[in-house]
């Protein structure tokens, strides 16, 4: 296996550049997730370290080489695409054979790294069936199993899941995460969901507009986005954003006017904030709830647009004057129609604060310790 290294590596098609100096260090045996929405970069950026894109500025290093002019056959990596790619008048076991093949290999040798990848992935029954008699979650095992048998320096995974329902999806979700803790191979992942990142990776890349937001382990983004687009894009469902003003601070407490004017006193945790300088509060679903009474001094009213109970948990998506719709999620059931009127208790000590630029102000105590 390998380790990776990008230095201020840039991408322009002709006058419009893609990537803008992005650098980053991915250590041998990394899971690491490169995350954003669409048109990010992220993909374009995997295309780069493959050496299907030519680098414009910058250079990518592979164990401490520069491999700018390395074509994509000699670098040694593997890549899995969202398309799988595979040959529909071949077997799945020559699918999985044929790149071995091309390179002369002993034929002892190309059975048993077939054959040891095919029990890994559990398609043993399969590999004399075509791609067509497969189901999509088979075909994506078999576009694996060819990436698996190369034994490459680096694993490369282009949304290799996107294709796939809901259900499959997490079933091979799971199955890549055992297959990094039985391979130990580096591995890098595309993907536009957050929930893909927080469950797969060691190191989320945040991408936006081909810049990197943010870089870290996965409950780092979680409880200390840099700013506030990193807040909203991590996170399912996504923090409740809501903007508003400095209407004055007392010692370790800010006093924020949400719009709307309701008055919310933050613990504050360093930065600098003036009275009538403009915040987000950031909270999370899971940092607000229902209460009774209006005694609590961090307090909300409501009313309820939609209820989504799951039986062991329950959504309620509400509003209130002058604020975008809240999300609220609550362990268990609770029973709201909509239309009920309700008060929201929020956990200040859970709360973040961004200035007018969108970068982090301040964060509760909870979070200063995430």
């Amino acid at each position: 296996m390998a380790d990776l290294e990008l230095k201020s590596v840039r991408k322009a098609f002709g006058e419009v550049e893609v990537i803008h100096g992005v650098s980053l260090r991915i250590a041998d045996g990394e899971f690491v997730v490169l995350v954003g929405p669409s048109g990010c970069g992220k993909s374009t950026l995997l295309r780069m370290i493959a050496g299907l894109e030519k680098v414009t500025e910058g250079d990518v290093l592979i164990d401490g080489d520069v491999v700018n002019d390395v074509t994509a056959a000699e670098r040694g990596l593997a890549m899995v695409f969202q398309s799988y790619a595979l040959y529909p008048h071949m077997s799945v076991y020559k699918n999985m054979a044929f790149g071995l093949e091309n390179t002369r290999m002993d034929r002892v040798e190309i059975d048993r790294r077939v054959n040891r990848a095919a029990e890994m992935l559990r398609i043993t029954p399969y590999l004399q069936r075509k791609p067509r008699a497969l189901s999509g979650g088979q075909r994506q095992r078999v576009a694996i199993g060819r990436a698996i048998v190369r034994d490459p320096k680096i694993f490369l995974f282009d949304e290799p899941l996107s294709n796939l329902d809901a259900e499959l999806r997490v079933t091979m979700r799971k199955e890549l995460a055992g297959l990094h803790a039985e391979l130990g191979g580096t591995m890098i992942y595309v993907t536009h969901d957050q929930i893909e990142a927080m469950t797969l990776a060691d190191t989320i890349v945040v991408l936006r507009d081909g810049y990197v937001e943010q870089i870290g382990r996965p409950l780092e983004l979680y409880n200390r986005p840099r700013n506030r687009f990193v807040a909203g894009f991590i996170g399912s469902p996504k923090m409740n954003l809501l903007d508003g003003h400095v209407a004055g601070s007392d010692g370790d407490t800010l006093t924020v006017m949400l719009a709307g004017e309701h008055t919310i006193p933050v613990p504050f945790a360093g930065g600098r904030a003036a009275p009538g300088d403009p915040v987000t509060l950031g909270i999370r679903p899971e940092h607000m709830s229902v209460v009774d009474g209006e005694d609590a001094p961090a307090t909300i009213p409501v009313k309820v647009d939609l209820n989504e109970q799951l039986g062991g948990e329950t959504y309620l998506y509400c509003t209130a004057a002058g604020l975008p719709q809240l999300t609220i999620h609550q362990p268990g059931q609770r029973r709201a129609q909509r239309g009920d009127a309700l008060r929201l208790a929020l956990e200040t000590d859970q709360a973040h604060l961004f200035d007018g630029s969108g970068d982090a102000l301040g964060h509760g105590r909870a979070a200063e310790h995430g």
